[in-house]
Formats: structure tokens, C-alpha cells, sequence
């Protein structure tokens, strides 16, 4: 949130002190200015005098009334300290207040503190920023959670279907029966190695290495390309070395993602696969497009949704996936501190941009 800038706590409370320290001074003079005042004007003839020195008959008379001055500012400077420190805590109330709310589940309310800038508005816009970045990812996670049931139970039911036919139908081809059991429980194996993955890379429970993102591109096109010539697809890589530091089995597992997305969602029979690397200032950047059907833009930002491929949801069971694997390099990507950018490419198909921090080789001593 924009603030305009304002007085600092500190400052406040400062200036606030220094205030009291002030009116309770000037309080003190104008009580002993009286009293004096007030004798001069009778005349000293007239005090009561207990002790022979002038100097302690004044302080004699004057005594009562510095007493019941002190007493008055100590009344004053409670009553004004606990008023003031109210109004400077109450902000913090607030907090309190929103902290609690959402310690009990409760995400969607904001603190939205008005004033000017100053340390507890801060606080205040960087609870609301924490609650609002809590509340999305625990959307994210109820979605991908109902979403991971719904394809884990479509495997089990289609398996449960298979049995019951077979079991009311003995004379039906086993082998068949078998080849079907066979391709769905390799679907839900691949969704639940996918969901192992991505889970691994939203913790960042990996151990750092050098990884070259060349030399991974390479191997994924190389793993591929069976699958590639299959479809009639071209994998092309090319680029410079790009080190990075990270997990290579989780970076390799984004790339070979990215080039299998690329194959699978291409022209039959006449696509294109183009895999670079370059390195830019602070960062090594690895860009996968593809040839294939022109893509709204708005349909490109959500491909990075759990269990979304193109525009519908994953119904089969060849080599199109789970529907995760934009997700799994979005999730490596966010993990390892860089950024994934998609994109439309002119003429057809997508144009995916991974940037990464680069790895600078230390010199030896």
C-alpha cells in the first residue's frame, strides 16, 4: 500500500515525552511563581514563623503547596501517559486482532490501517501482504488437493470397472483385460511420481549443485527423442554453457518437462522443438518454444495450473501426461529462485523463458 510519508514511531513518542517533560515544568514554575507571589504581596511579617531564618519559613510555607503540585502532575502525567500510550499502541491492536482472526482460519480479513507512513503502518501493509500471499497458497493447495483426488480416483475407479467386468464376464480376453490395467496403472504410477516431485519442489528439500542447463537440454532431447521421431517432431538445441546452482535431478526434471511439452503439443507430423541457452547479466536463461495451434493469451497464463493442458482438463492416458508438468517447472523454477515466463509464439504454439541465477566459478586462492 502507498502511504504518503509521515513522523516515526520513535519520533512520536519522543516528541510526546518531551511534551509532558514540558507541561509538567512549566506546571512547577507557574505553582512556585505563585506561591511566591502570593508572599511577596503579604509580606513575610505575615507567614507563620516557626524558625528564625527567613529562608526556612519560606520553605515551610511553600512545602504544602509543592506537595499538592507534585501529587496534581503525578495524577496528571498517569492519566495523560495512559491515554497517550493508548492512542500510539492501538495500531498494534489491530494487528493483534487480525492475528488471531487468522490463527482461527480466518484469511480473508485485512488490517488496512489508515494514517501516514510510519512503522506501525508498515507492519500493519506487510501483515495484510503476508495474508493475502497465505490465503492464495492455501487456495492453491485446496484446489490442487481436490484436484489430485479427482485424477487419483479416476485410475482406481476405472481399475475397480475393469475387475467387476471381468469378474461377471470369465470368458472375456484376459489379455486385453490386462493391456487396460496395465495403461491406467501406469497413469496413476506417473500422477503419483508427478505429485511426488512437485511436492518435493514447493519444500526446496534438495541439496545445491552446479548443474549446466546446456548440458541438460542436450539430455533431454537425447532421452526424447524416440518419442519425437514417433510424432514426426524435429528437437533443434543450441546455446552457450549457463551454469546454475540447484538440484540437477529437479533441473532436469524441468527441462526434459519442458522439451516433453513441447513434443506432445506440436504439429503432427511436421512440428518443431527449439531448446537455447544463453547467459545474461546475473542470470542463465533456458528457452523451450515449439510449433503447434495458435494460444490466447489468456489461456497461456494458465497453464501452469495443476492438471490443466490446453483447454481441457487431462482425459487420456497416452503420452500427453498427467497434466502437471507446466506445474512441476513452475514449482522447480519458483524453488530455485528464478522466474518462468509463457508466452504465445507468433505463428503458433508457446514460447516458455526459464531465468535462473547464475553460478559464478570462484577463483582458487
Amino acid at each position: 500500500m502507498d502511504r504518503k510519508p509521515g513522523l516515526s514511531v520513535r519520533l512520536k513518542l519522543t516528541l510526546s515525552y518531551a511534551g509532558f517533560v514540558m507541561v509538567a515544568g512549566a506546571l512547577l514554575l507557574a505553582a512556585v511563581g505563585l506561591f511566591l507571589l502570593y508572599y511577596q504581596r503579604l509580606g513575610l511579617e505575615t507567614m507563620p514563623v516557626v524558625m528564625s531564618p527567613p529562608g526556612r519559613v519560606l520553605i515551610r510555607g511553600f512545602a504544602p503547596s509543592a506537595i499538592a503540585v507534585l501529587i496534581f502532575l503525578l495524577v496528571f502525567g498517569l492519566a495523560g501517559g495512559w491515554v497517550l500510550a493508548g492512542r500510539m499502541l492501538a495500531p498494534l491492536t489491530r494487528v493483534t486482532d487480525a492475528t488471531r482472526l487468522a490463527a482461527d482460519g480466518s484469511l480473508s480479513h485485512r488490517i488496512r490501517l489508515p494514517g501516514r507512513k510510519d512503522e506501525f503502518r508498515e507492519l500493519a501493509d506487510a501483515f495484510d501482504t503476508m495474508l493475502a500471499q497465505l490465503e492464495a497458497h492455501v487456495t492453491a493447495q485446496q484446489r490442487f488437493a481436490a484436484n489430485a483426488s479427482h485424477e487419483l480416483r479416476t485410475p482406481l475407479a476405472v481399475t475397480r470397472t475393469l475387475l467387476e467386468v471381468a469378474r461377471k464376464d470369465p470368458t472375456r480376453d484376459a489379455g486385453e483385460l490386462v493391456d487396460r490395467l496395465y495403461a491406467v496403472n501406469t497413469r496413476a504410477i506417473d500422477l503419483t511420481e508427478a505429485l511426488l516431485v512437485l511436492s518435493r519442489a514447493d519444500q526446496r528439500s534438495f541439496a545445491r549443485e552446479r548443474v549446466d542447463l546446456s548440458l541438460t537440454a542436450e539430455e533431454a532431447a537425447e532421452t526424447l527423442l524416440p518419442l519425437a521421431e514417433e510424432r514426426g517432431v524435429t528437437i533443434e538445441t543450441s546455446g552457450e554453457t549457463t551454469p546454475t546452482l540447484g538440484s540437477p535431478a529437479l533441473l532436469q526434471q524441468l527441462t526434459t518437462n519442458l522439451v516433453h511439452n513441447a513434443i506432445v503439443h506440436n504439429l503432427p507430423g511436421a512440428g518443431t522443438v527449439w531448446a537455447t541457452t544463453a547467459v545474461r547479466p546475473g542470470s542463465v536463461v533456458l528457452t523451450v518454444e515449439n510449433t503447434g495451434e495458435p494460444l490466447p493469451p489468456q489461456l497461456v497464463s494458465t497453464l501452469v495450473e495443476p492438471f490443466r493442458r490446453g483447454t481441457e482438463r487431462i482425459r487420456t492416458t497416452d503420452h500427453t501426461g498427467v497434466g502437471l508438468g507446466l506445474a512441476i517447472v513452475h514449482s522447480i523454477t519458483q524453488a530455485h529462485g528464478g522466474t518462468l515466463t509463457l508466452a504465445p509464439r507468433d505463428g503458433g504454439g508457446l514460447h516458455v523463458t526459464v531465468r535462473l541465477p547464475i553460478c559464478v566459478a570462484r577463483r582458487p586462492r
